[in-house]
């Protein structure tokens, strides 16, 4: 038996001889069937009590199971008012995510018209001593399945990436490498060039698929061309290498949304396009 496997039934059977802890559930990728499983996936172990300040309030109980290393501690103001946070890594490597419930708010969550978003990516109930589960909704994974995106959605996405191309050229302009890492990296990647993989990775197989979270999945899904395209957008510190990153972000930006434009019956805006890698050209020659 691993650690994790040993971890979790020793949170169980915690669970089962305290009084204070009525249900236990594992949620997330561990509790999905398609979900891929390694050994550094995380557990993700909602517990329910009675008393739930009582643990909220005090962490010395998360050392039953092992060593902590590290651990980041959240109160209900960072979920709505649902519910807390454990986040904990042991010193045998295993990661415990411990969703804190009251068993009143557990109860109403329940209840609710929709599946509460971890729930519907997979749950198991592992301890149920008040029959709380019975009623719950089953998982229908579709909250993570990647969605169409609506033509306005498609255009702004676009629209957005070009416009902060020119922040970047102007950094690199500047030597201002930080601020040019942080609209090639922040803005452009994880706002434009994700969604754009996404859509083109769901056109390609009838919208009914998950890459997991800001591209987990990306190289298992895409061809290996298109990848290697991809991590060439990559860059470190010299500012000439930023420069060639840049104009690759524009072919692969380009590829994807010409693609998608046809698949999903959109227009692309050739002409923005055209202006603004004028305008990029520019700029960089008059640094030579």
């Amino acid at each position: 038996m691993d650690h994790r496997t040993q971890t979790l039934a020793a949170v169980v059977d915690w669970a089962k001889v305290n009084d204070g802890i009525r249900a236990v559930l594992l949620t997330s990728s561990l509790a999905n069937p398609a979900a891929p499983v390694d050994e550094f996936s995380d557990l993700d172990i909602e517990l329910v009590f009675a008393n739930q300040p009582d643990y909220r309030d005090d962490a010395a109980w998360v050392a039953l199971f092992g060593k902590p290393i590290s651990m980041v501690e959240e109160d209900e103001s960072a979920f709505d008012g649902k519910h807390a946070m454990k986040m904990v890594l042991y010193e045998d490597h295993v990661k415990i995510d411990f969703k804190l419930w009251d068993k009143d708010a557990f109860s109403r969550e329940v209840m609710a018209d929709t599946l509460d978003e971890d729930w519907d990516v997979g749950y198991k109930v592992l301890l149920d001593k008040d029959d709380l589960t019975p009623h719950m909704k089953p998982p229908t994974f579709a909250s993570v399945i990647i969605q169409r995106p609506a033509k306005e959605k498609f255009r702004q996405v676009l629209n957005d990436f070009w416009w902060d191309t020119t922040y970047v050229a102007k950094c690199l302009a500047r030597d201002e490498l930080f601020y040019a890492k942080f609209m090639s990296e922040n803005m452009m990647r994880t706002d434009y060039l994700v969604p754009l993989i996404e859509w083109y990775i769901a056109s390609e197989n009838q919208w009914q698929i998950t890459t997991n979270k800001q591209g987990r999945l990306f190289k298992k899904y895409l061809p290996a061309n298109l990848w290697r395209r991809i991590e060439a957008t990559f860059s470190g510190s010299d500012i000439g290498e930023n420069w060639e990153a840049l104009f690759v972000y524009c072919d692969v930006v380009h590829e994807l949304g010409t693609i998608l434009a046809k698949r999903l019956e959109y227009e692309y805006p050739f002409v923005l396009e055209k202006d603004i890698r004028k305008y990029l050209g520019e700029v960089r020659a008059r640094l030579t």
